[in-house]
């Protein structure tokens, strides 16, 4: 094999899911500083639609149907947790005022306005994710 390795690709599906105020809720993972959006890694084979409601009811307690979830693109990005890692992601937006209670490896969760998240370390695709909704007209 001849030359360098290229960085790994990690699959996700991540939730864009908001409140009534237009606020963005992301986690924080166990033993990490930045904060996401719920989500996480596509199993081989797996639905994206289906990784992100297996994730959201590991993560968040929440249960969502499949066909609920509002397809928002792919979204590419440096992972935050992996150096060296590329980030591909499949992004839907969860209609609806959820109640989230962390679980599984989520450590804490908050709301963030996206046009001033404030001193929030923001994850790589969650900053981009939030500059493009603060640009947007509502």
């Amino acid at each position: 094999m001849s030359g360098s390795a290229p960085a790994g690709v990690i699959r996700v599906a991540a939730a864009v899911v908001t409140d009534d105020a237009g606020r963005y809720l992301l986690v924080r993972k166990r033993g990490t500083t930045a904060f996401m959006q719920p989500g996480g890694k596509i199993e081989p084979g797996e639905d994206p639609r289906a990784a992100l409601v297996r994730e959201l009811a590991e993560e968040i307690s929440v249960d969502v149907a499949p066909e609920d979830l509002v397809a928002r693109g792919t979204h590419h990005a440096a992972a935050a947790n992996e150096p060296g890692h590329a980030l591909v992601a499949e992004v839907f937006e969860v209609p609806g005022v959820l109640e989230p209670r962390t679980a599984a490896e989520i450590e804490e969760h908050v709301w963030v306005d996206p046009a001033e998240p404030g001193a929030v370390e923001l994850a790589p695709l969650t900053r981009d994710l939030l500059a493009a909704a603060a640009r947007s007209p509502r």
